[in-house]
């Protein structure tokens, strides 16, 4: 009986020496990350996974993404998100603030509280920005392109400038809405998300 309770004793501590090991990673945006249209083996947060393991990185992704939410959602809902323990934060929001033509200058106040909650809990955080199409205007686009440098360089954090690069306006790699990746999208962003976050844990 007492060989027993060791074993039972020492499994449980391998359990969780292999948890405690593991880099928890919570995703923050909206449909972009939230893996919308997609079944959840074709997820990012699954995708990211695959690429981290194959750099022997075990890691456990938390969606916190939601789809539709703009940076004041995510404002007022990062609070209780933060309540899931992480080593790090990628933080993708205000695709949808564009879309909806808001003031970039709100748009950045509000991702700028949203970094400042995270940080207040000492998580790192990688920030992957959007920019705005020429449709919108030189003027909002300057502002908005503006914002994720700006954001980045105060805070000092990691910079994706562009969350969608290789993958925005092309059919392949996108849904039939033209704006959401396909799994095979998802998984381009995935590998190129992937530098930026060896370079944070390398930090």
């Amino acid at each position: 009986m007492k060989k027993i309770f060791i074993i039972i004793f020492y499994l449980i501590f391998i359990f969780k020496s292999e948890a405690f090991a593991r880099t928890r990673i919570i995703l923050f945006g909206d449909s972009l990350m939230a893996g919308y249209g997609l079944t959840k083996p074709d997820h990012l947060s699954e995708a990211l996974k695959f690429e981290l393991k194959n750099l022997n990185i075990e890691s456990e992704i938390i969606n916190g993404s939601v789809s539709g939410d703009t940076t004041k959602g995510g404002l007022n809902r990062i609070g209780w998100t933060l309540e899931e323990k992480a080593n790090l934060v990628i933080l993708g929001l205000g695709a949808n603030d564009m879309l909806r033509g808001i003031d970039p200058n709100e748009i950045k106040g509000n991702l700028n509280q949203i970094i400042l909650k995270i940080k207040a809990k000492n998580i790192p955080i990688i920030l992957a920005g959007f920019i705005a199409p020429e449709s919108y205007g030189k003027n909002y686009k300057e502002k908005f392109d503006n914002i994720y440098p700006s954001l980045a360089k105060e805070h000092n954090l990691i910079l994706m400038p562009f969350l969608l690069q290789d993958v925005a306006l092309n059919p392949k790699l996108n849904l039939e809405d033209g704006k959401h990746p396909n799994r095979d999208g998802v998984k381009v962003i995935a590998k190129n998300l992937t530098p930026y976050l060896v370079k944070q844990f390398k930090k």
